[in-house]
């Protein structure tokens, strides 16, 4: 089995004036990040890796989650292809996981991150709103096999739910 935690990134800055890569997040962005990342671990969920998208708000993001989680910044594996994604980017972006790994987070952008989420039909969701965590596990021995696999939702999560 692996699981994916699908994490958009918290909220961020307008990006009126500045480059949308750019874009750090707003105080709230951060409280809600770290409150999200506590959640997780109020779970007992154990993350093996952190995968994010090199755009300041979703890295941003990530590093505060991996700051919850006690692991080291320098550990987070940046992907270009995270930034503005499509769903066959999701897709190439598992397949690569190593196999030795079961449980990874990976942190991205809307809509791409709303889009893939459905595109499982596990769940149907309009939008995932600002650090909102789509939890799922797929019946799989290698990352590779994850599109044809079987897959469950664990849970939808985000800082409005109390």
């Amino acid at each position: 089995m692996k699981t994916i935690f699908l994490i958009r990134h918290a909220k961020a800055e307008s990006g009126q004036s500045i480059n949308d890569e750019d874009r750090k997040l707003t105080e709230k962005g951060k409280s809600d990040a770290r409150m999200m990342a506590k959640r997780l671990l109020d779970r007992e969920i154990s993350i093996e890796a952190f995968i994010s998208s090199p755009a300041k708000r979703a890295l941003k993001t990530c590093k505060l989650f991996a700051e919850v989680f006690g692991v080291e910044k320098d550990s987070i594996i940046q992907l270009p292809d995270l930034y503005m994604p499509e769903i066959a980017d999701f897709e190439n972006v598992i397949v690569d996981i190593d196999d030795d790994l079961n449980t990874v987070a990976i942190f991205s952008h809307n809509y791409g991150v709303t889009e893939f989420a459905n595109s499982l039909q596990i769940a149907t969701i309009d939008n995932m709103p600002t650090c909102s965590i789509f939890a799922f596990r797929c019946e799989i021995e290698h990352w590779s096999e994850m599109q044809n696999a079987k897959k469950h939702l664990l849970f939808f999560d985000y800082p409005k739910i109390v």
